[in-house]
Formats: structure tokens, C-alpha cells, sequence
């Protein structure tokens, strides 16, 4: 059964960091592409950040360049979130993807989201 767990989200204040984890099981982790989304009360999901299969690449929103990065260790099957110098927009439900093709055939899969508040 293919599932994503997020964790490590919480409350924190401005400037503070936190390092969100996403574990994955039920696929070759490996063979897909893996991305942060987001969505604020109100506001649609947004793509965060993204890391190619191999890992040697990735992308983000400019809203975060800078102050997350994202990481990916294959042989545990995880990715990570470190953020940064967080900023009250930053406040969000924050969820793990995972997208690839296998066999000529796409899949994706999304968790179910771990909660970050940066308030004072």
C-alpha cells in the first residue's frame, strides 16, 4: 500500500527553522520525482520545492529560495524540508508528493499534510 507520512510540523517564531520529513513505502521511491506543496487558509496549494529521482537537482518557489532546501535519501525512502528564517506567511499545511513514470504509465501521490505555524 503506497503511503506518504509528513511530519515535523509545528509552531515556531519568526526567524525560527524547522525540518519537515516526508517517509515514503508502497513504491520504488527511487524512480520518482519528489516535490513540497503547500496551501495557506484561503489560498490554493502552491509547488514549494521540488527534487529531481536522482536527486542532483532542484527547483523552488521564489518566495523560499534561499531559505529551504530540499533532500531526498533514497535508501531510507525519505525527503526532507529544512526551512529557514520563517516568516509568518510561510503558515501553511504543508504536503509531500511524489509523481512518476512507470511502464509508459503515470502515477502520483500526495500525503496528508503537516501543519506549520510561524507566529509570534
Amino acid at each position: 500500500q503506497v503511503q506518504l507520512v509528513e511530519s515535523g510540523g509545528g509552531l515556531v517564531q519568526p526567524g525560527g527553522s524547522l525540518r519537515l520529513s516526508c517517509a515514503a513505502s508502497g513504491f520504488t521511491f527511487s524512480y520518482y520525482a519528489m516535490s513540497w506543496y503547500r496551501q495557506a487558509p484561503g489560498k490554493e496549494r502552491e509547488l514549494v520545492a521540488t527534487i529531481t529521482i536522482p536527486g542532483g537537482s532542484t527547483n523552488y518557489a521564489d518566495s523560499v529560495k534561499g531559505r529551504f532546501t530540499i533532500s531526498r535519501d533514497n535508501a531510507k525512502n525519505t525527503m526532507y524540508l529544512q526551512m529557514n528564517s520563517l516568516k509568518p506567511e510561510d503558515t501553511a499545511v504543508y504536503y509531500c508528493y511524489a509523481a512518476g513514470t512507470v511502464l509508459l504509465r503515470r502515477y502520483d501521490y500526495w500525503g496528508q499534510g503537516t501543519q506549520v505555524a510561524v507566529s509570534s
